[in-house]
Protein backbone atom coordinates (compact mmCIF):
# COMPACT_ATOMS: atom_id res chain seq x y z
CA UNK A 1 0.00 0.00 0.00
CA UNK A 2 1.03 3.73 -0.56
CA UNK A 3 0.25 6.10 1.69
CA UNK A 4 -0.02 9.67 0.06
CA UNK A 5 0.55 12.64 2.64
CA UNK A 6 1.62 15.86 3.57
CA UNK A 7 2.75 17.28 6.73
CA UNK A 8 0.68 18.21 9.07
CA UNK A 9 -2.72 17.59 7.48
CA UNK A 10 -5.62 14.65 8.46
CA UNK A 11 -3.27 12.71 6.30
CA UNK A 12 -1.64 12.07 9.67
CA UNK A 13 -4.59 10.08 11.29
CA UNK A 14 -4.18 7.17 8.64
CA UNK A 15 -0.16 6.98 9.23
CA UNK A 16 -0.44 6.20 12.73
CA UNK A 17 -3.25 3.74 12.50
CA UNK A 18 -1.11 1.69 10.20
CA UNK A 19 1.99 1.83 12.23
CA UNK A 20 -0.39 1.12 14.98
CA UNK A 21 -1.52 -2.23 13.05
CA UNK A 22 2.06 -3.16 11.67
CA UNK A 23 0.78 -2.75 8.25
CA UNK A 24 3.43 -2.40 5.20
CA UNK A 25 3.00 0.75 3.58
CA UNK A 26 4.70 3.06 1.71
CA UNK A 27 5.11 6.58 2.48
CA UNK A 28 4.78 9.42 -0.84
CA UNK A 29 4.76 12.85 -0.26
CA UNK A 30 2.76 15.62 -1.64
CA UNK A 31 3.26 18.74 -1.97
CA UNK A 32 -0.46 20.87 -1.06
CA UNK A 33 0.52 23.36 -3.53
CA UNK A 34 1.71 22.44 -6.90
CA UNK A 35 0.48 19.11 -6.53
CA UNK A 36 3.67 17.23 -7.03
CA UNK A 37 4.04 13.68 -5.38
CA UNK A 38 7.47 12.39 -4.47
CA UNK A 39 7.15 9.12 -6.65
CA UNK A 40 6.78 11.78 -10.13
CA UNK A 41 3.28 12.10 -10.35
CA UNK A 42 0.53 14.71 -10.43
CA UNK A 43 -1.53 14.04 -7.11
CA UNK A 44 -4.68 14.93 -8.86
CA UNK A 45 -4.14 11.93 -10.96
CA UNK A 46 -4.41 9.53 -7.80
CA UNK A 47 -7.00 11.90 -6.31
CA UNK A 48 -9.13 14.19 -8.49
CA UNK A 49 -10.24 15.59 -5.41
CA UNK A 50 -6.92 17.12 -4.84
CA UNK A 51 -6.45 16.60 -1.62
CA UNK A 52 -4.40 14.16 1.26
CA UNK A 53 -4.91 11.30 2.12
CA UNK A 54 -5.15 8.84 -0.22
CA UNK A 55 -4.84 5.51 -0.01
CA UNK A 56 -3.59 3.25 -2.95
CA UNK A 57 -3.66 -0.80 -2.57
CA UNK A 58 -2.07 -3.01 -4.01
CA UNK A 59 -4.47 -3.73 -6.73
CA UNK A 60 -4.67 -0.08 -7.45
CA UNK A 61 -8.09 0.76 -6.28
CA UNK A 62 -7.81 4.06 -4.75
CA UNK A 63 -9.09 5.17 -1.33
CA UNK A 64 -9.89 8.59 0.09
CA UNK A 65 -11.14 10.75 2.82
CA UNK A 66 -9.38 10.09 6.25
CA UNK A 67 -12.53 8.05 8.04
CA UNK A 68 -13.25 5.50 5.81
CA UNK A 69 -9.28 4.95 4.95
CA UNK A 70 -8.45 4.29 8.79
CA UNK A 71 -11.89 1.79 9.16
CA UNK A 72 -10.49 -0.14 5.90
CA UNK A 73 -7.58 -0.30 7.37
CA UNK A 74 -8.57 -1.41 11.07
CA UNK A 75 -10.74 -3.99 9.17
CA UNK A 76 -7.31 -5.32 7.66
CA UNK A 77 -6.39 -6.48 11.07
CA UNK A 78 -9.34 -8.80 12.56
CA UNK A 79 -9.53 -9.04 15.99
CA UNK A 80 -7.42 -5.76 16.74
CA UNK A 81 -8.33 -2.80 19.53
CA UNK A 82 -9.02 0.41 16.87
CA UNK A 83 -12.01 -0.50 16.05
CA UNK A 84 -15.17 -2.92 16.95
CA UNK A 85 -16.09 -5.05 14.27
CA UNK A 86 -18.32 -4.36 11.82
CA UNK A 87 -21.79 -4.43 12.16
CA UNK A 88 -21.53 -4.20 15.92
CA UNK A 89 -23.31 -1.30 18.06
CA UNK A 90 -20.13 -0.22 19.42
CA UNK A 91 -18.60 0.00 15.73
CA UNK A 92 -21.94 2.12 15.11
CA UNK A 93 -20.92 4.41 17.63
CA UNK A 94 -17.21 5.10 16.55
CA UNK A 95 -18.51 5.95 13.18
CA UNK A 96 -20.87 8.32 14.64
CA UNK A 97 -17.59 9.83 16.76
CA UNK A 98 -15.76 9.84 13.80
CA UNK A 99 -18.30 11.67 11.56
CA UNK A 100 -18.56 13.97 14.31
CA UNK A 101 -15.01 14.77 14.20
CA UNK A 102 -14.79 15.11 10.50
CA UNK A 103 -17.94 17.35 10.31
CA UNK A 104 -17.43 19.47 13.86
CA UNK A 105 -13.23 19.70 14.08
CA UNK A 106 -11.59 18.95 11.01
CA UNK A 107 -14.46 20.73 9.05
CA UNK A 108 -15.36 23.42 11.52
CA UNK A 109 -11.64 24.45 11.43
CA UNK A 110 -11.00 24.83 7.48
CA UNK A 111 -12.04 28.40 7.86
CA UNK A 112 -9.54 29.13 10.05
CA UNK A 113 -7.05 28.21 7.48
CA UNK A 114 -8.91 30.61 4.92
CA UNK A 115 -6.52 34.02 4.58
CA UNK A 116 -9.51 35.48 2.42
CA UNK A 117 -11.98 34.84 5.18
CA UNK A 118 -12.66 38.37 7.45
CA UNK A 119 -11.11 37.92 11.03
CA UNK A 120 -15.14 39.22 12.15
CA UNK A 121 -16.24 36.04 10.39
CA UNK A 122 -13.78 33.66 11.50
CA UNK A 123 -14.60 35.01 14.96
CA UNK A 124 -17.86 32.91 14.26
CA UNK A 125 -16.31 29.95 13.45
CA UNK A 126 -14.18 29.88 16.29
CA UNK A 127 -16.96 30.55 18.51
CA UNK A 128 -18.67 26.97 17.05
CA UNK A 129 -15.56 25.55 17.51
CA UNK A 130 -15.09 26.44 21.24
CA UNK A 131 -18.72 24.62 21.73
CA UNK A 132 -17.68 21.54 20.20
CA UNK A 133 -14.39 21.39 22.42
CA UNK A 134 -16.51 21.99 25.25
CA UNK A 135 -18.79 18.86 24.22
CA UNK A 136 -15.15 17.35 23.55
CA UNK A 137 -13.44 17.99 26.92
CA UNK A 138 -16.59 17.16 28.74
CA UNK A 139 -16.48 13.89 27.11
CA UNK A 140 -12.91 12.95 28.15
CA UNK A 141 -13.39 13.63 31.85
CA UNK A 142 -12.72 10.68 33.90
CA UNK A 143 -11.34 8.60 31.13
CA UNK A 144 -8.05 8.38 28.70
CA UNK A 145 -9.60 7.93 25.41
CA UNK A 146 -13.04 9.05 23.57
CA UNK A 147 -14.54 5.27 23.39
CA UNK A 148 -12.39 3.32 26.38
CA UNK A 149 -9.65 2.42 24.63
CA UNK A 150 -7.06 3.88 22.35
CA UNK A 151 -8.97 3.57 18.70
CA UNK A 152 -8.93 5.08 15.30
CA UNK A 153 -11.28 8.08 17.01
CA UNK A 154 -8.18 9.29 18.91
CA UNK A 155 -5.98 8.88 16.27
CA UNK A 156 -8.03 11.25 14.13
CA UNK A 157 -8.48 14.15 17.22
CA UNK A 158 -4.94 13.92 17.84
CA UNK A 159 -4.30 14.64 14.21
CA UNK A 160 -7.01 17.76 13.80
CA UNK A 161 -6.38 19.22 17.42
CA UNK A 162 -2.81 19.95 16.39
CA UNK A 163 -3.99 22.33 14.04
CA UNK A 164 -5.15 24.41 17.08
CA UNK A 165 -1.86 26.70 17.27
CA UNK A 166 -2.47 27.24 14.19
CA UNK A 167 -5.61 29.29 14.86
CA UNK A 168 -3.49 30.88 17.95
CA UNK A 169 -5.71 28.79 19.93
CA UNK A 170 -4.41 27.26 23.24
CA UNK A 171 -5.73 23.40 24.20
CA UNK A 172 -4.92 24.33 27.74
CA UNK A 173 -7.70 26.08 27.91
CA UNK A 174 -9.47 22.36 28.20
CA UNK A 175 -7.57 20.70 30.04
CA UNK A 176 -8.88 17.20 29.56
CA UNK A 177 -8.10 17.63 26.14
CA UNK A 178 -4.79 19.09 26.74
CA UNK A 179 -4.21 15.66 28.79
CA UNK A 180 -5.40 14.19 26.17
CA UNK A 181 -3.11 15.46 23.68
CA UNK A 182 -0.33 14.69 25.52
CA UNK A 183 -1.03 10.99 26.29
CA UNK A 184 -1.78 10.69 22.64
CA UNK A 185 1.67 12.34 21.69
CA UNK A 186 3.70 10.05 23.65
CA UNK A 187 2.52 6.49 21.96
CA UNK A 188 5.51 4.88 19.79
CA UNK A 189 3.14 4.86 16.81
CA UNK A 190 2.66 8.82 16.57
CA UNK A 191 6.08 9.92 17.39
CA UNK A 192 7.31 7.20 14.92
CA UNK A 193 5.11 8.65 12.04
CA UNK A 194 5.46 12.37 13.13
CA UNK A 195 9.30 11.73 12.85
CA UNK A 196 8.84 9.70 9.47
CA UNK A 197 6.69 12.84 7.99
CA UNK A 198 9.54 15.38 9.31
CA UNK A 199 12.20 13.32 7.63
CA UNK A 200 10.74 12.82 4.04
CA UNK A 201 12.16 15.78 1.42
CA UNK A 202 9.88 18.82 0.13
CA UNK A 203 8.57 17.38 -3.07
Amino acid sequence: MKLYFAPMTCSLSPHIVMRELGLPFELVRVNNKTKATADGRDFRDINPKGYVAALVLDNDQVLTEGPAIIQYLADQVPGNSLAPANGTWERTRLQELLNFISSEIHGGSAPLFNAEIPESTKEIFRQKLFKRLDYLNKGLMNKDYLLGAFGLADAYLFTVLKWLPFFNIDVKDWPELASFMELIDARPSVQAAIAAEEATQPV
